[in-house]
């Protein structure tokens, strides 16, 4: 069945879930789970916090600190006791959900946990911890994604969260998860229907009522400004690339950050052919696009007082006769010549074009790039942590500050100058992988190679390979695309002073 081009926007993944400000005290009794505690309202399943030290207020058929002591619970996060419960002449279900250390870390694993408890069923009614509800909400609210290729997409449960005094943060989570659903959407989204074009016509759908303004550049105009190396990648693809700029500008804000983001709309290698087994994953190749696209679209609801300009240099990178070939030589943006020793490596050329127009044209503060760049780093990190690598000690720490605080740690890489010898092309200003070196640092080469393309600005790389797919349903996580970056960057960049 054919994708809608509209598929999936506006996509409000969380639209069913309602927020309730603890109306339990007017609860219809025959709804109740008891006479006392929290109700289920419409929900089949009621979610109830404890501790190690703290059984919950509510009533159950058996005290529930001698049903926890029967289970041996221990308060983990992510620890579920469920007990059924009369509810009039039905059974219902309690789940009571240990919340760990209480940290934003902890809640954010017990929310996930709960919100899997409740797949298959209609709707979950989940009373709030206390501590960092905006992070129990994340992860509650993440766990539900779906996505099925033809389909419009739904949260596959109603979650209703109950409290007192956190509407706020449960607003702001949400709108956080959206974001991340929709980075998750557009690289789950099959290559067969998502080209440049498309990618370019959806972000401009998503942000049409944010505050941000989009221009586009086809085919054409990229050949006119010199967009060489984003037109070399897309020469093979019958689909021509694009250039995606968006603009977010709140009123007063001085300072300037730029976001860039790969968006190779599918990978095949060109003519540096990759084994089937790594071309089953390539749509999410434009992984790095899809999260400044969601971010961008997030800022005006977060209240970001920063200038942001996002950048999504996107291509496909097809095998064809009229596909760049190993040995050629082209031109960046700016001028710098670059040999092409293996077509393969073919995201950090569209990067850099994009890095050096930031440069030459917009005059930012600070640059930071997001791709899924290199394999070699999924080998050095595994699947837990992003790469940073940064130009600017202070920039790194407080990506890495970000990244803690929103639940996407990064690990810092080396710029290793030694190595910068072995971008050394002899046709050529740069060649665009090692060149007769026995380093091996694929990740760190790159990154030096992206480097020269930012003009000696305070920049950051995040290598997201190794993060940005999951092979299973599992925490947060859905199988498929992540939406690695989108919480780190939202936190870093809210947390921002005006300039």
């Amino acid at each position: 069945m054919p994708l809608s081009p509209s598929l999936l926007l506006p996509r409000e993944p969380y639209a069913r879930g309602l927020w309730v400000t603890a109306p339990d005290a007017d609860a219809d009794p025959e709804t109740a789970s008891g006479d006392t505690g929290p109700s289920y309202g419409d929900a089949e399943l009621l979610a109830v916090p404890f501790d190690a030290g703290l059984a919950p207020e509510i009533d159950l058929p058996l005290p529930a600190a001698a049903l926890l002591a029967h289970h041996r619970s221990k308060g983990e996060a992510g620890e579920i006791v469920e007990v059924p419960v009369a509810t009039g002449d039905a059974v219902g279900r309690v789940l009571l959900y240990g919340i760990g250390d209480g940290s934003a870390t902890a809640l954010r694993k017990a929310g996930a946990a709960v919100a899997r408890r409740g797949k298959g069923r209609d709707a979950l009614r989940i009373v709030l911890p206390a501590g960092p509800v905006a992070a129990f909400v994340q992860g509650a609210l993440l766990a539900t994604y779906t996505f099925r290729a033809g389909e419009e997409q739904t949260p596959g449960v109603t979650l209703e969260f109950v409290g007192d005094e956190a509407e706020a943060e449960v607003g702001g989570a949400r709108v956080i998860a959206e974001a991340v659903a929709l980075a998750r959407d557009l690289a789950n989204t099959p290559s067969s229907v998502k080209s440049p074009a498309w990618l370019a016509e959806r972000a401009g759908e998503h942000v049409a009522d944010r505050d941000v303004t989009v221009r586009v550049w086809d085919e054409r105009e990229l050949a006119d400004d010199g967009f060489g190396g984003i037109l070399a990648v897309g020469k093979g693809a019958q689909s021509p690339p694009r250039l995606i700029r968006l603009d977010y500008r709140p009123e007063g804000a001085s300072g300037h950050v730029v976001l860039v983001g790969k968006g190779i709309t599918y990978d095949t290698g060109g003519i540096s052919l990759k084994p089937t087994s790594n071309m089953v994953f390539m749509k999410t190749d434009m992984a790095g696009g899809a999260v400044v696209i969601a971010v961008l679209g997030a800022l005006a609801d977060l209240g970001v007082r920063v200038r942001v300009t996002g950048l999504v240099a996107t291509a496909e990178n097809a095998f064809s006769g009229s596909a760049q070939r190993p040995s050629d030589v082209i031109t960046q943006y700016g001028g710098r010549t670059v040999e092409v020793l293996n077509t393969d490596a073919e995201g950090r050329l569209v990067l850099a074009d994009a890095l050096a127009y930031a440069d030459a044209e917009l005059d930012p503060d600070v640059m930071v790039d997001v791709a899924t760049l290199t394999g070699a780093i999924g080998i050095a990190l595994g699947k837990g942590l992003g790469a940073v690598f940064a130009s600017d000690d202070a920039l790194a720490e407080a990506l890495t500050e970000a990244g803690e605080a929103g639940g996407e740690p990064l690990w810092r890489m080396p710029l290793i100058e030694d190595y910068v010898p072995a971008l050394e092309s002899s046709v050529a200003d740069l060649a665009n992988i090692e060149t007769g070196s026995t380093y091996g640092a694929g990740s760190v080469t790159a990154a030096l190679f992206l480097r020269e393309f930012t003009g000696g600005r305070p920049w950051a790389h995040l290598d997201i390979a190794g993060v940005g797919r999951s092979g299973a349903d599992e925490g947060l996580l859905s199988k498929g695309a992540t939406g690695y970056g989108v919480r780190l960057l939202l936190e870093w960049l809210a947390g921002l002073p005006e300039r």
